[in-house]
């Protein structure tokens, strides 16, 4: 491990000097990419360099532990005892941190969250997921913008997918894939009965146009006329996209806009990352069929989290995890259950490469 550490400091040597060359600050371009690997490295390098100094400091107490003085002897065997657990902490840190990283932790992602099983109630209980994803996004100060959705009478969400955008989002929300049950009395249930409904939400990178080469000969482009509320409100121009990639069969409509290019570019985002979640879970299966961690199987109709409302109870399946902290989460607050998920699929890539 620590053969590849000092490798890896010495790229980083290697880009600190790139970083102070004129030439380069001239090149904003290769600039941005400099930077951009230097600050990767820079946490390996900062719990490496920690982990030397604690090291150094150990070594210089152990030459206290033979003083005369019987209270420095003691206060040295403390103060070794501490340094030892955290230099055991940072060890464990930088296993981590030496992990091979996701390829699409970076990118912006698309959020596609669908009503399943309980009609009306599971459209409203979309909404409700939609907001927190929403109010979530705007805590991390990331940008989310409606892509496209279809609209239940009151208020619901058939289906809705949002594009979030900013630092790191993918490497966060990739771990919300999966079906959402939700337990609570509906507004329209006289008898006071709880009702158990489910909302799909799948998670996907945004795919760059370099990711994911569509040609144009592949695709049927049907233009169609909005629906609407009515009245002033409906679209009497053809501006609706459908799109239809027809080596895959996959079907993507965009009616949100007036514009008809518009929607068409938006329909495009959401095609062209359906495609690349599509490749990528092909080449997956091919490598292994163990790498199902991250998102449990990778089955998105698999349950992974269940909200109780009588109960203010979350629970994680996935991990065990239970908090009475519904409203807290529903407003936004998904760290809570997003860092332990991370901690512990960390941990099982961890146990894989070390072999325990």
């Amino acid at each position: 491990m620590f053969g590849k550490i000092k490798e890896i400091e010495q790229r980083y040597d290697e880009f600190e000097l790139k970083l102070a060359s004129p030439e380069l600050i001239h090149d904003q371009r290769a600039y941005q990419k400099v930077a951009k690997e230097h600050s990767q490295l820079m946490p390996i390098i900062t719990a490496f360099r920690r982990y030397q100094a604690i090291e150094a400091e150990i070594q210089g107490n152990r030459t206290l532990l033979s003083d005369p003085d019987g209270e420095i002897r003691k206060m040295v065997r403390e103060e070794i005892e501490t340094l030892t657990l955290e230099l055991l902490e940072l060890e464990k840190d930088l296993k981590i941190l030496l992990l091979p990283k996701d390829p699409n932790d970076e990118k912006n992602t698309l959020l596609e969250i669908r009503a399943g099983t309980g009609g009306e109630e599971a459209a409203l209980f979309a909404a409700d997921l939609f907001k927190m994803y929403c109010r979530y996004a705007e805590l991390r100060g990331w940008k989310a913008e409606i892509l496209s959705q279809s609209i239940t009478g009151i208020g619901g969400f058939k289906e809705v997918i949002i594009l979030v955008e900013g630092q790191m989002v993918y490497s966060r929300l990739k771990y919300e894939s999966g079906v959402h049950r939700v337990q609570r009395v509906p507004e329209t249930e006289a008898q006071g009965r709880i009702h158990t409904s489910a909302v799909t939400v799948a998670v996907l990178p945004e795919a760059e146009e370099i990711d994911v080469e569509i040609n144009p000969d592949d695709i049927r482009i049907d233009v169609y006329r909005s629906s609407g509320p009515g009245g002033q409100h409906v679209n009497k121009t053809d501006s609706a996209v459908r799109l239809t990639h027809l080596p895959s069969g996959l079907v993507v409509s965009c009616q949100d806009q007036k514009s008809q290019h518009k929607n068409k570019a938006k329909a495009m985002k959401v095609l062209r990352s359906r495609l690349l979640d599509m490749q990528q879970a092909e080449q997956h299966s091919k490598i292994s069929e163990e790498r199902k961690i991250m998102v449990g199987s990778g089955d998105r109709s698999e349950r992974i989290r269940t909200y109780n409302y009588p109960q203010s109870r979350v629970t994680d399946h996935r991990i065990g995890l239970t908090l009475y902290k519904l409203e807290a989460i529903l407003l936004g607050n998904l760290d809570v259950l997003i860092d332990p998920l991370i901690t512990h699929f960390q941990t099982e890539v961890l146990k894989k490469s070390t072999g325990n």
